[in-house]
């Protein structure tokens, strides 16, 4: 097969002319095979095969195609003007990963990355336009073809075959050769192109933890001038009013500080959010003692999240107010956190204390507290359910760990 007529000529080492002989039937065969060669490596491609995988595969594929001794993927180092031996094989041990060979255009490499074109040198110890590199003498190579690899708009370096033989490559065979390395082009931009979005989301990753560290320094900024202020009110009413403000306050920046620690801004752990959220309540609320039992590694959307825990917040502060015991020693209020049936979470909020009012309705609910917990349950499409125990009371909600569909 025959190179396009618009891509570029290839420099074939000067020699003498001769009548083009038909195909022979061992020439049909030897073109089949390469293109059963490019189609597997191809498929190698679209497989999603390894940056390092495909260097390899190609290179040993080129070598296969031609029927050569070795081959190589040479990648271009500006900095130094050298092509660092990338994959490769038939080399001696040391060579791949570790040799370079000069780019400047005394080398074949470098006579092909300068002047644009494929070179095929058949008579490398014959050679008048540049030099025999040391690695290929080393290994007895006399001849040699070379074809540009480009990625990403600009040349990644050289594909290269070599061989031992006294056979010839000939101007068929940059058809081959080309095809292989265009395929491994592609997949050259492919990640340059990976490289570069991984670097965004990193990037976007150090900013999101900024930003949530800096929300929640703000909000906690917040919940302490609430509290100050409680203790500057007089009123009693107003002082309880102001402090649980500011623990709702608080508990919305938990979810922050959370998400600054964390590789994921979009789902966390809700059983990790609800013990640091209990934590804090254990060390506000008087009188009581917070025991927190979650199953771990339950991970939610974040704004279910903060739904979720501020559900806990209200249900723990409301427990404290009727948790009182006889005895005069902390009542214990314990959160429960579990999975359920059908991908749901159960929470369970229960006291110790006297239990709730003859005239409590849950349906109905008089103080902000069980308005806010009954509003967050419906906004996460849950259930909530209430238990008289002996003693105490016990709040059981179940939540959907997804959003319902509209």
């Amino acid at each position: 097969m025959a190179p396009s007529s618009d891509g570029p000529t290839p420099v074939v080492e000067p020699g003498p002319s001769q009548e083009v002989e038909e195909p022979t039937v061992a020439a049909l065969r030897q073109r089949v095979r390469q293109q059963e060669i490019l189609a597997a490596l191809g498929v190698t491609a679209l497989h999603g095969a390894s940056f390092d995988e495909l260097l390899d595969s190609t290179a040993r594929m080129a070598a296969q195609g031609l029927r050569a001794d070795f081959s190589k993927v040479l990648e271009y180092i500006p900095s130094e003007n050298r092509f660092l031996v990338r994959a490769g094989i038939g080399w001696s041990p040391g060579v791949v990963g570790v040799a370079t060979v000069g780019a400047d255009l005394a080398s074949p490499a470098g006579y092909a990355l300068r002047t644009g074109k494929p070179v095929i040198s058949n008579h490398l110890e014959n050679e008048e336009r540049f030099r025999t590199p040391e690695i290929l003498r080393q290994h007895g190579v006399h001849r040699a073809m070379n074809v540009i690899l480009q990625g990403d708009g600009r040349p990644f370096g050289v594909l290269e075959v070599d061989s031992r033989s006294d056979d010839e490559f000939l101007e068929q065979d940059i058809a081959f050769l080309q095809g292989a390395a265009n395929l491994l082009g592609m997949a050259i931009e492919r990640d340059r192109h990976e490289r570069s979005l991984r670097a965004a989301l990193d990037r976007q990753q150090v900013l999101l933890g900024e930003m949530n560290h800096r929300v929640k320094n703000s909000l906690m900024i917040v919940s302490s001038m609430l509290r100050l202020q409680a203790s500057e009110v007089g009123d009693e009413t107003l002082n309880r009013h102001l402090g649980e403000a500011a623990q709702r306050v608080m508990a919305i920046g938990k979810v922050h500080e959370q998400l600054s620690h964390g590789a994921d801004v979009q789902r966390m752990d809700i059983g990790r959010y609800i013990e640091a959220v209990c934590r804090d309540l254990d060390a506000s609320v008087p009188h009581c003692a917070i025991r927190c039992e979650v199953q771990p590694g339950i991970e939610v959307a974040s704004d279910r999240a903060v739904s979720t825990a501020l559900i806990v917040n209200e249900l723990v502060a409301n427990a404290a107010k009727h948790a009182s015991d006889s005895t005069g020693s902390d009542a214990e209020i314990v959160v429960r956190l579990s999975a359920g049936d059908d991908d749901a979470l159960v929470i369970s909020v229960r006291d110790a204390g006297e239990g709730l009012p003859a005239d409590f309705d849950i349906a109905r609910p008089k103080g902000l507290g069980m308005r806010i917990v009954t509003a967050f349950v419906s906004q996460l499409g849950g259930m909530l359910a209430v238990q008289a125990r002996a003693p105490g009371t016990e709040f059981v909600i179940t939540v959907p760990r997804k959003a319902p569909r509209p």
